[in-house]
């Protein structure tokens, strides 16, 4: 993937979140201003301080998370039916990037790999397929990553198979639909953050899939109401940012369904 490629890539997810819609806004007050419109420049310059406030907030932030996670699925193995095959999307661990890190790196959403070896141990699923591609913080592939953890964790070499090309999850779902065409499969378990599931199972189901959805990684729990909660926090901002891209990303798989162009939803990720 080239830097320019990376640049309009990070670009676009920039422009769906609140702080850059926000900045739209304030250009757009700034043009509006030399315009000498007045009135609608204060109507922009508000706009924006309001948008970038609310999803600043943990209120909001955890109400647009919370929405999207109660849609994703069961939460723990209660509820899951066994599968021949286990599919884990990478995100949540990076490659080793010796000397500086001479092992893999868990980040925020490892929980998907813990989850899936409590999956496997349970005897929910045989077979494992680890999706995931080289990212520029390692020089393994997350696939690779990630099996090393599950080693790490009981899960035998054998039943784990290694998808390392996909870039986004797109590619995601159609590497693995590739990877299971030859022996017909196709039902999988599919295990991801809460937060991601209901883009990434679209996908999977663009892909001509059927999917059993294993959540994981859940962020959001019920707190009682507080004052301060209506107060401007990075860490909600950056919550509502994720959230952002994950509903414009199914919205825009659903898109991909009747267009048949996977470009545009892969751009996201």
């Amino acid at each position: 993937m080239t830097g320019e490629w990376l640049f309009f890539k990070q670009l676009a997810v920039l422009a769906i979140s609140p702080l850059g819609t926000s900045f739209v806004l304030i250009f757009v007050a700034l043009a509006l201003f030399l315009r000498r419109s007045r009135r609608a420049c204060s109507v922009s310059l508000v706009a924006a301080v309001a948008w970038l406030w609310l999803w600043s907030t943990p209120l909001a932030s955890d109400a647009l998370r919370g929405w999207i996670e109660a849609q994703a699925g069961p939460r723990g193995l209660t509820g899951l039916q066994p599968v021949e095959v286990m599919v884990v999307l990478g995100g949540g661990v990076s490659g080793a990037y010796p000397p500086q890190r001479p092992n893999p790196d868990l980040g925020r959403s490892a929980d998907r790999v813990w989850h899936a070896a409590r999956i496997y141990q349970a005897g929910l699923a045989k077979r494992i397929i680890l999706s995931g591609g080289i990212v520029p913080t390692g020089n393994d592939s997350e696939a690779e990553a990630m099996g090393k953890f599950l080693a790490d964790l009981g899960v035998p070499a054998g039943v784990m198979t290694m998808e390392k090309r996909s870039t986004s999850t797109t590619e995601n779902a159609l590497n693995v639909k590739d990877l299971l065409a030859s022996d017909g499969t196709e039902k999988v378990m599919l295990v991801t953050s809460a937060l991601h599931m209901l883009r990434a199972r679209r996908c999977f189901e663009n892909a001509g899939l059927e999917v059993v959805p294993a959540p994981t990684d859940f962020e959001v729990i019920p707190v009682p109401f507080d004052t301060l909660r209506l107060l401007p926090d990075a860490q909600a901002l950056e919550g509502s940012s994720r959230a952002f891209k994950e509903l414009v990303g199914w919205l825009a798989a659903g898109w991909q369904k009747f267009s048949f162009s996977p470009k545009f939803e892969g751009f996201l990720d």
